[in-house]
């Protein structure tokens, strides 16, 4: 089959709603949310907390958070698949090749991104703002509703990061999820296996997906930083 059939086929299938390919895709898009979902509030957390506060070792702290970033999803695949086998310490789970593995898989896998976003968001804004509402009696969850809502715009774009990154991973989620049809067939192990099979057709169709995702992705980014240049602007 030349490129050029491939891709017609691969149009094909995305509008004609073939329900394998929607599956595929809803699996991925489901697993990707509840992880990111999972994953947000204590890699914010984490992330203000060692933004905000002076601790022995909070250097190391920061390095292990961006150092995080590089982290190669197949070895937290396969650190999750040591855990989460029958002979593992997480074996009652079961969760090994479902759903609610590759969710765990996506929590771990989006929060170094999280974390590391929501550190440097934080610590780019003026601590005069943390000050001023300490001054004005403000509790400690006052305090980091505030801050935090200074650092919105790079919060956002740190959960933004956080669903591309997980959405778009192969490693953890073809460990950990086993590749199995109708269930934990992600967009990205799918990819791979039709590749692998010389059915290109399907690949190309889930390949576009994840393009259109990624451009969506990069548009909110953009209208975010916009969005933030603007608040910065104002008197």
């Amino acid at each position: 089959m030349s490129l050029l059939d491939a891709t017609l086929r691969a149009f094909a299938l995305l509008f004609t709603g073939d329900p394998d390919l929607w599956r595929i895709i809803w699996v991925s898009l489901k697993t990707s949310v509840l992880g990111l979902l999972l994953a947000t509030p204590p890699a914010v957390l984490l992330g203000y907390l060692v933004a905000m506060h002076r601790f022995k070792g909070r250097r190391i702290a920061i390095w292990l958070a961006q150092a995080a970033l590089s982290l190669p999803t197949v070895l937290i695949g396969l650190l999750l698949y040591l855990l989460l086998s029958r002979h593992g310490p997480m074996g009652a789970l079961q969760w090994l090749f479902s759903q609610p593995g590759i969710i765990a898989g996506q929590f771990v896998v989006a929060i170094p991104v999280l974390l590391a976003f929501t550190l440097a968001a934080v610590q780019a804004i003026d601590p005069r703002y943390a000050e001023t509402a300490v001054a004005h009696g403000a509790s400690r969850v006052q305090v980091m509703v505030r801050v935090l809502h200074e650092a919105r715009f790079g919060v956002m774009a740190a959960v933004l990061s956080g669903f591309g990154r997980v959405i778009s991973e192969v490693g953890c989620a073809l460990m950990v999820g086993g590749n199995i049809e109708g269930e934990t067939r992600t967009i990205t192990t799918a990819i791979a296996l039709e590749t692998s099979k010389g059915e290109f057709a399907q690949g190309i169709a889930l390949g576009i997906v994840l393009v259109t995702i990624a451009l969506l992705m990069n548009g909110v980014l953009m209208l975010l930083q916009g969005d933030a240049h603007v608040a910065r602007d104002r008197p």
